[in-house]
């Protein structure tokens, strides 16, 4: 999948997977030299996160308050896991971790961040991985004057426009929601009730975890992150649709997000991740 790639193949020999990895490590490049500072304008990077691998974006959860510690969302996919990627039916919930990312504001000026649990994580039935900052909303406000996007807690709509911006790229596309597909499989995995783009939005590798933001509101309605790179059928880096009676479609160039509406399910009250919960429909 062109937009599955991860940092921990890099660092660990043992890596199963032999996949694209990122181009560079985002965190460690030298500013100007290698940020591409096209397809920028007229697209606000207020809230859009870099990590070493992958992009994400700071979300708050509808009804959450600002003295709450923070949280970044990006793929399942981004997490890194010495060896490759969480496999099919795995699950991280409340995981300590540290993890050094990157915040713009809306001048594209770069602050530092640090992750230090994740709260969920996987790459079953969808592709979502929810950091927890070291810090609260407020505090970040205070010291960047960033605000997070809003994560939507309703299901979005076919012809949706939405923007795809990416933190690791420092760039942005613009399409709209074509359609819903009932299954995608790529190699071990599944992932259900996936988004289908129109064109324009032609995401690459190092795309991973982008938020779909709905077309100039600070809400975020889902998850950039995978791509039919040659057209092969649900192999890794080609991703395979299949409808509801079996019928199997791959097509060169298509491009997909995850749903992202019913992590609401799984939220206590107080904003915490109840995978217990009759309610939920994330996977435990």
């Amino acid at each position: 999948m062109k937009a599955l790639f991860v940092f921990a193949i890099a660092l660990f020999s043992t890596a199963a997977f032999a996949i694209p990895v990122a181009p560079f490590d985002a965190l460690a490049a030298k500013n100007l030299k290698s940020r591409n500072l096209t397809n920028v304008e007229g697209y606000d990077f207020e809230g859009i996160v870099k990590l070493s691998n992958c992009s994400g974006s700071l979300v708050i959860f509808s009804g959450m308050p600002f003295t709450a510690k923070a949280v970044v969302m990006t793929n399942g996919h981004c997490v890194q896991k010495p060896g490759g990627y969480l496999n099919q039916g795995e699950v991280w919930v409340n995981k300590p971790i540290s993890r050094d990312m990157k915040l713009f504001d809306k001048n594209m000026k770069l602050f530092p961040i640090k992750a230090t649990k994740i709260l969920y994580a996987t790459m079953t039935n969808t592709d979502v991985a929810f950091y927890e900052l070291d810090k609260s909303y407020v505090e970040i406000m205070n010291t960047t004057q960033v605000r997070a996007f809003v994560l939507d807690s309703f299901r979005p709509s076919i012809a949706q426009p939405i923007e795809i911006i990416s933190g690791y790229w420092d760039r942005g596309y613009s399409c709209a929601i074509d359609n819903f597909v009932f299954q995608i499989k790529e190699g071990q995995w599944t992932w259900t009730d996936s988004i289908r783009y129109t064109e324009g939005c032609d995401t690459i590798g190092g795309t991973s975890g982008s938020p779909l933001i709905a077309k100039g509101e600070k809400r975020v309605i889902g998850i950039n992150n995978t791509s039919n790179e040659s057209g092969e059928e649900c192999t890794l880096n080609n991703p395979c649709e299949v409808s509801a009676n079996g019928n199997v479609n791959s097509q060169k160039g298509l491009r997909y997000g995850q749903q992202t509406f019913n992590v609401y399910t799984c939220l206590t009250p107080d904003f915490k991740f109840d995978l217990s919960r009759s309610t939920c429909d994330l996977p435990k």
